[in-house]
């Protein structure tokens, strides 16, 4: 008898050019790096790899063979417009008239609240590169399953520009920080459920790293650093909290102002974890307690 599985829809979010200079930094693009993520708090989980930005990508996929779907970051914006943003607004309206669980983070986030009438743009108080700071839920959302096991405030990976300035009537802003006034969010559109966040908790150290080398032209222009020289050295300095367990681990993270929110993936990923939990146990699967703590 073939054991019961989840079975994920992940799409990414970048077109072709996009998806390759992530391979070409990383290694993988991010429909891959999320699978492996997914792949790690849930080993029986079935994952699918979408690009739904290409033309010939089909936007009205069989979503009944699918128990909830992923759409990743992209270095797309909303203002852009064109076909490769409008393909994946379809996919995203598409998946939660059907009934669809979904789970995005950044982009994601974005594009599901433009589906359902939000305003996403550029963030007047200006963006975040590296890490989004003091996150934190206001009180009516303090015991939402999309955040089981975060701390009063906490730190997350993020990179952005755009973000939601303006949440879409009936959703919930799940936090928030002192940046940006929708840090998660619930949204509820058609018969489908959205959780998000504009931060990034599938993003590892390393990928983190890459990422800002890969944005330096923005963080510079933003004010954030002096050059691109200094983008570097920040990259590298968070590049090797990925690559050191020892003492000098513990110096760079007092250095950098990072805790255990970030340091342990399973607290960095508890967003992801707590999406899968609740896919889990929709479908009557057992969940065991995955807390991990491996970088």
């Amino acid at each position: 008898m073939t054991k019961p599985m989840l079975r994920l829809l992940i799409a990414d979010g970048n077109d072709r050019d996009g998806r390759a200079k992530r391979a070409e930094a990383v290694g993988q693009t991010t429909s891959q790096a999320f699978a492996a993520v997914v792949a790690d708090l849930a080993p029986e989980a079935a994952c699918t790899l979408l690009n739904p930005a290409d033309a010939e990508t089909v936007c009205g996929a069989d979503f009944e063979g699918f128990d909830g779907m992923v759409l990743t970051g992209s270095t797309l914006r909303l203002a852009e417009d064109g076909p490769a943003v409008r393909r994946q607004l379809d996919l995203m309206r598409a998946a939660l008239e059907a009934g669809l669980p979904v789970f995005g983070s950044c982009w994601g986030m974005q594009v599901a609240a433009a589906v359902a009438g939000g305003d996403v743009g550029a963030n007047p108080r200006g963006p975040e590169y590296g890490f989004a700071r003091r996150i934190a839920r206001p009180e009516e959302a303090a015991a939402h399953p999309l955040l089981a096991g975060r701390g009063p405030a906490w730190d997350a990976p993020a990179i952005h520009l755009d973000a939601v300035i303006g949440a879409p009537p009936g959703a919930r802003v799940l936090a928030a920080n002192a940046v940006l006034d929708v840090q998660a969010i619930e949204i509820r559109y058609g018969g489908g459920l959205f959780w998000g966040t504009q931060y990034h908790p599938e993003t590892d150290l390393d990928e983190l790293a890459a990422m800002l080398r890969l944005s330096a032209e923005n963080v510079v222009a933003a004010g954030l650093a002096a050059d691109h020289a200094a983008v570097e050295a920040y990259a590298q300095e968070v590049a090797d909290l990925a690559d050191d367990d020892g003492p000098a681990r513990r110096r760079r993270a007092w250095r950098l102002g990072i805790g255990t929110d970030v340091l342990e993936s399973g607290q960095r990923r508890r967003e992801i974890g707590n999406f899968l939990k609740a896919l889990s146990t929709a479908r009557g699967l057992e969940w065991p307690e995955r807390d991990r703590v491996a970088r």
